[in-house]
């Protein structure tokens, strides 16, 4: 694997080397070893996945404060998203600042999203589906989420939004 560094402190693209043949390829997508080594959380306690139907669908951009912050692998199993994560560590040299990177089932590649890190996505294509490893159990009391649209953050979608649930659609502006 190889682990790319973003303009985010502490978040990395993961790319997986492809050992390819007649048959197709093969590829290590994550290691506990080569995780903790680059010094990223190496234990998950929890997978979900996300079905989209329709190209321009957004979902975030969530995150779960303490004590229950959690990081995410997150990786596209099927279609293509822009993938956006926010630092919000008040101590971070790159707070409030956001990078949106493409995930696709074609690139493989996988975002790294620390902790304290809001995460949405916009689907690039139907039926996108998208797969998180997290290295916390699901707190509700601790989910919390931005405003996609925050004026503050001013994240350029590429698309129109068309399907946005009323929830993500409200949370409050910084």
């Amino acid at each position: 694997m190889k682990f790319v560094h973003t303009d985010l402190r502490d978040a990395f693209i993961i790319e997986p080397e492809l050992l390819e043949d007649n048959r197709g390829f093969f590829a290590r997508t994550f290691c506990t070893r080569e995780f903790a080594q680059h010094g990223l959380e190496a234990s998950f306690v929890q997978c979900s996945v996300s079905f989209n139907r329709k190209k321009g669908t957004l979902r975030g951009m969530h995150y779960q404060k303490h004590p229950a912050c959690e990081a995410k692998l997150v990786r596209v199993t099927a279609g293509a998203i822009l993938d956006v994560i926010v630092d919000l560590r008040p101590d971070s040299p790159t707070y409030l600042k956001h990078i949106g990177v493409e995930l696709s089932a074609q690139n493989h590649r996988a975002l790294y999203v620390p902790k304290m890190f809001a995460h949405g996505f916009q689907t690039l294509e139907d039926n996108s589906e998208v797969f998180y490893q997290i290295s916390e159990f699901y707190s509700p009391e601790a989910s919390t989420g931005l405003r996609y649209n925050d004026p503050k953050l001013a994240i350029n979608w590429p698309r129109p939004v068309t399907t946005i649930s009323e929830k993500d659609s409200s949370w409050p502006l910084l």
